[in-house]
C-alpha cells in the first residue's frame, strides 16, 4: 500500500498509540483525519505533544463515537480506517460497566455500519489482550479462548465480534489487531510503567496492585510498525493477530528493572484496595506471534531494557503532565 496521498481515518487519535500512529502516518504522506473525542476545553489528548508540523497537517475531527451521525462524518471519503476510539481503564469499567457497552460495542458498530457505504480498502479493529484473560496455556496464540474477566474486556470481546461479523457478513475488509501491553513514550499515568516510574522519581517508596501478575511488553513504536504492517498485507484481512513481544515479565519484576536503570533503591507496598476483583485478576499474558511473523513479517524489534531507558528519559523531560501521589491503574 502506497500511504502518499492516501485518505486515512484514526480514531482515538487523542490516545496514547493512537497519537504515535497519526505521527507515523503524517510522516508517511497520507493525508489523516484525526477523530478525538469532543470535549468543551477542545482538548486534543496526547496529539498536543506532537511536533506542529505533523498537527498542522491534520484534519481534526471532534466528535462522540456514540454519536452515528458524528460517525458517518467523519468515515466519508475514506479508503483506510484505523479504529482505535475505545473506553479505556479496566477500573472504571467496574463503576460504570454500560459506558463501556455504549462507547466500545455500540459505538463501534455505528463505525462498521458507516463504512459500508464508503470503498474502505481496510478497516483494523483494535482489540486487546485483555480478551483472553488469564491464559489457560502460554504463549497465546488467537485461538486462545476469550474470557471476560471485567466488563472493559467483555465489551471489548463483543466489539471484536461485531468487527468479525461485518467481515463475514458484508465483506468488509476488516482486520483485527490483538496488542499487547504496550508502553512509551506519552502514555498515562494509569498504566503501570509510567506509574512506577513517575513515583520513583519523586520518591523512596511506591504504592501498586498486585505484584504476581506477568504481562508481554511491546514498545509502542513496534506497536505502531504493526499497525501499518496490518493495514498493508492482503493476508491480514479477515485476521485476529496478536501483536506482542513473546516475552512476560511480573510487574514486582518490572519496577525492580526500573528501579535499577534509574540507579534507585526503593521500597515497594502492595495494597488490597488496588487490586482487582480475584476473579477478576488477569494473572499471566504473554503472546504468541508466529501468526505477526509469518502473516506480516512482523516482530518486535525494541528491548524491553531500551524501551523503559526511551520512557524514562521522556517523562523525565514532562514530569509536569504526570500526577505522583496516588496510583490509578
Amino acid at each position: 500500500m502506497k500511504w502518499a496521498g492516501k485518505k486515512v481515518l484514526v480514531t482515538g487519535a487523542g490516545g496514547f498509540i493512537g497519537s504515535h500512529l497519526t505521527e507515523c502516518l503524517v510522516k508517511t504522506g497520507a493525508f489523516v483525519t484525526a477523530f478525538v473525542r469532543y470535549n468543551s476545553r477542545g482538548d486534543l489528548g496526547l496529539l498536543q505533544h506532537l511536533p506542529k508540523e505533523i498537527v498542522s497537517n491534520l484534519t481534526l475531527v471532534a466528535g462522540d463515537l456514540k454519536d452515528p451521525c458524528a460517525v458517518e462524518n467523519a468515515v466519508k471519503g475514506q479508503a483506510v480506517v484505523f479504529h482505535l476510539a475505545a473506553l479505556g481503564g479496566i477500573p472504571y469499567s467496574y463503576v460504570h460497566p454500560i459506558d463501556y457497552v455504549q462507547t466500545n460495542i455500540v459505538g463501534t458498530s455505528y463505525l462498521l455500519n458507516a463504512c459500508l457505504n464508503e470503498n474502505i480498502e481496510k478497516f483494523i479493529h483494535t482489540s486487546t489482550s485483555e480478551v483472553y484473560g488469564t491464559a489457560r496455556f502460554v504463549p497465546i496464540s488467537e485461538d486462545h479462548p476469550l474470557q471476560g474477566q471485567s466488563p472493559y474486556s467483555a465489551s471489548k470481546i463483543a466489539a471484536d465480534k461485531m468487527a468479525e461479523s461485518f467481515y463475514r457478513t458484508f465483506k468488509l475488509p476488516v482486520a483485527t489487531i490483538r496488542p499487547f501491553n504496550t508502553y512509551g513514550p506519552r502514555q498515562t499515568a494509569r498504566a503501570v510503567i509510567p506509574t512506577i516510574i513517575t513515583q520513583a522519581l519523586k520518591h523512596n517508596h511506591i504504592e501498586l496492585g498486585a505484584l504476581s501478575p506477568t504481562r508481554d511488553l511491546t514498545f509502542v513504536g513496534d506497536t505502531v510498525d504493526g499497525f501499518m504492517k496490518m493495514a498493508e498485507s492482503l493476508h491480514a484481512t479477515g485476521q485476529v493477530i496478536n501483536i506482542g513481544a513473546s516475552k512476560e515479565i511480573s510487574i514486582g519484576e518490572l519496577a525492580e528493572l526500573i528501579f535499577n536503570l534509574l540507579g534507585k533503591k526503593v521500597n515497594i507496598s502492595s495494597h488490597s484496595e488496588r487490586k482487582r476483583p480475584p476473579d477478576s485478576e488477569v494473572e499471566r499474558l504473554m503472546a504468541n506471534t508466529e501468526k505477526a511473523r509469518d502473516l506480516l513479517g512482523w516482530t518486535a524489534q525494541t528491548t524491553l531494557t531500551d524501551g523503559l531507558k526511551n520512557t524514562i528519559e521522556w517523562i523525565q523531560k514532562n514530569m509536569s503532565y504526570y500526577r505522583t501521589d496516588s496510583y490509578h491503574v
